[in-house]
């Protein structure tokens, strides 16, 4: 093979992977479809937060010295038959924690749950703790479960007496798999009204053309089986066909289907990190933006003041302080902007400018102000 068949070929080869380059631009571009089950949640499937106030024991030195823990110890000493007062205690190797989990819509009894462990006295390190039998309760006051065992920091934390290292938040740790589910709260997720059974699925971002969008592919199955609510919800009647033991295939069918997500025009901006977000279908009308900025340095030096004769009481040697002022205005050209219809062109033509992100948010808020920008801007 010759270098000019040789150079053909590579040439060939460039070509077809800019195709392929092309090819895959246009199917990560807008028009991008997402399950049903991953913008939706399905009403009354849910999980229940369970709290309750338990104490930690085994740390060295690190744990409470407040009133509190010793008397949750005397508490929990009062159970196993010995009675104390909190006064006979001495704290420092106890801690009253705060336990929190979540009991998830389908945790049958006898599931391990996740649980949080927090601090909530003084103590300074829950390194090495190993929490008590601690009964979870429910906001109705029931107890689902019940959580005990090691705590993990993800961490460590050293110290003496000059000197202290730590790593990571070491008052707040985490036991996996640390809770036993107790009594169960089954999610009840189909409703019977006359009959009918019907499931109602939730937009977690509301808009009306995605919710048509999802009623038109489920009908496109189950025809004349869906109601759109609002923009939030959609309401799936369960055909009369369909089995209770079919229901979950039912669910599955429905729930798998994939439709194009069509979501309003933002900007969001957060002021306090300089972060900008910018929707896919935001819009700049044709504007002209001047961007400039005024640069001010101020600098403080000091001088040494020497006595004008040499070896003279004449004078004393003083410091004297001195001030330089720099004003610096940049120039600031008036810049066309052509009508931005995609994402990529607003930013390459906001890039052309050269701003900075809080210049970007200033030009963002003018452009708002001259109603020049069709989209919503969301301060943060």
């Amino acid at each position: 093979m010759n270098i000019a068949q040789a150079h053909m070929r590579i040439t060939r080869q460039a070509i077809g992977c800019l195709w392929v380059l092309v090819v895959l631009l246009g199917a990560a571009g807008p028009g991008r479809c997402e399950r049903i089950k991953d913008i939706v949640d399905i009403q009354g499937v849910r999980s229940n937060p369970l709290t309750g106030i338990g104490l930690v024991t085994g740390l060295t030195g690190t744990g409470d010295t407040t009133l509190l823990s010793r008397q949750v110890l005397a508490n929990v000493l009062r159970d196993s038959g010995l009675v104390l007062s909190p006064t006979d205690l001495t704290g420092g190797n106890v801690a009253v924690v705060m336990v929190t989990a979540e009991l998830g819509p389908f945790d049958r009894e006898g599931s391990r749950l996740d649980v949080d462990v927090s601090a909530l006295g003084d103590a300074k390190s829950l390194q090495g703790a190993m929490l008590l039998p601690t009964p979870l309760r429910g906001l109705d006051g029931q107890v689902y479960a019940v959580a005990q065992g090691g705590v993990s920091l993800g961490g460590w934390s050293g110290s003496g007496t000059q000197a202290s290292a730590a790593k990571n938040h070491q008052t707040v740790g985490r036991i996996p798999d640390g809770a036993t589910v107790e009594r169960s709260e089954l999610a009840t997720f189909i409703e019977q009204v006359a009959g009918q059974r019907s499931i109602t699925l939730h937009l977690r971002n509301n808009d009306f053309s995605t919710a048509q969008r999802i009623s038109e592919a489920i009908n496109k199955s189950y025809p004349g089986s869906t109601v759109v609510l609002d923009a939030g919800a959609i309401k799936v009647n369960v055909p009369s066909d369909i089995t209770q033991t079919d229901i979950i295939a039912f669910l599955d069918s429905i729930t798998q289907k994939e439709v194009t997500v069509d979501l309003p025009a933002t900007v969001v901006i957060n002021e306090r990190t300089g972060t900008i977000v910018v929707g896919e279908n935001v819009g700049i009308a044709a504007v002209a933006i001047a961007q400039g900025s005024l640069v001010v340095k101020v600098k403080e030096t000091a001088r040494v003041s020497q006595p004008i004769a040499p070896f003279s009481d004449a004078g004393t040697t003083v410091v004297v302080p001195s001030t330089s002022l720099d004003v610096q205005e940049q120039n600031a050209y008036l810049i066309p902007m052509a009508r931005a219809v995609t994402v990529s062109d607003l930013a390459k033509t906001l890039n052309a400018i050269g701003a900075s992100p809080r210049d970007l948010i200033a030009i963002f808020n003018a452009l708002k102000r001259a109603g020049a920008l069709q989209a919503k801007l969301v301060i943060m």
